[in-house]
């Protein structure tokens, strides 16, 4: 008798889909990682003049277009861009290529750091004006007063959007699958291709990603409420 659930048959490839699970969680805490990093940086550079305009049209393009079609540019149409651009400046003959795992990383990381650097900006705007005023009526430094009282409100203020972040990350990281990287969706497809099993195993992935997705936000709320402690 058929049943809804062929529980046998899970225990026979759950193994090989949970193996996924570390390819997911690698794409996106790196990708997490070089976000973090490049939006305090495109932060720091949109304050001048001039770079504070690309910084602008860096975060628009990123923020205005599918990540779907970031990965593809990256993956297929970049490595055959430079390899071209360096033999017509050069003379060099590079075949230039990315790994999926690090086009993965490159993709998400920069889409990442579009949403990091909106969120950074936000946090620092929400640090009172009071609280700068009176400690440069102090005397105190710039370098100071950014590291002692705007970056610890600002990182506080910023945590619950930066949480939301990486939970994105880590659902939209199941495109990866599209360049052949064996996530958990990848290994999904695979095992539906052999066993002409669909049910099962999409439920499965999607218990996955779900339980992911509750230990971050568990984990976020629990940072957060020691932060509001730590800070008052």
């Amino acid at each position: 008798m058929d049943t809804l659930f062929n529980y046998q048959a899970i225990r026979q490839w759950l193994p090989y889909i949970a193996r996924g699970l570390s390819i997911t969680l690698t794409v996106a805490f790196s990708a997490a990682a070089i976000g973090l990093i490049v939006g305090i940086l495109i932060n720091v550079l949109s304050r001048r003049k001039f770079l504070g305009k690309l910084a602008f049209m860096y975060v628009d393009i990123f923020r205005g277009t599918p990540v779907i079609l970031q990965l593809s540019l990256i993956y297929y149409a970049l490595p055959r861009t430079l390899s071209l651009l360096l033999s017509e400046a050069f003379g060099w003959s590079v075949d230039f290529r990315l790994t999926a795992f690090s086009a993965a990383v490159i993709t998400f990381g920069l889409n990442s750091s579009a949403y990091v650097s909106e969120i950074i900006r936000s946090g620092v705007h929400s640090v009172d004006k009071g609280e700068i005023e009176a400690a440069t009526a102090l005397g105190v430094s710039k370098f100071h007063i950014y590291k002692d009282i705007i970056l610890p409100i600002a990182f506080k203020n910023a945590f619950p959007a930066m949480m939301n972040e990486m939970i994105t990350l880590v659902k939209e990281s199941s495109i990866v699958s599209l360049i052949g990287l064996q996530d958990l969706m990848r290994r999904q497809q695979i095992v539906t291709a052999q066993t002409y099993m669909y049910f099962e195993p999409l439920i499965v992935v999607g218990i996955i990603y779900y339980a992911i997705v509750k230990v971050l936000a568990f984990s976020g709320k629990r940072i957060e409420m020691r932060l509001h402690h730590v800070q008052g």
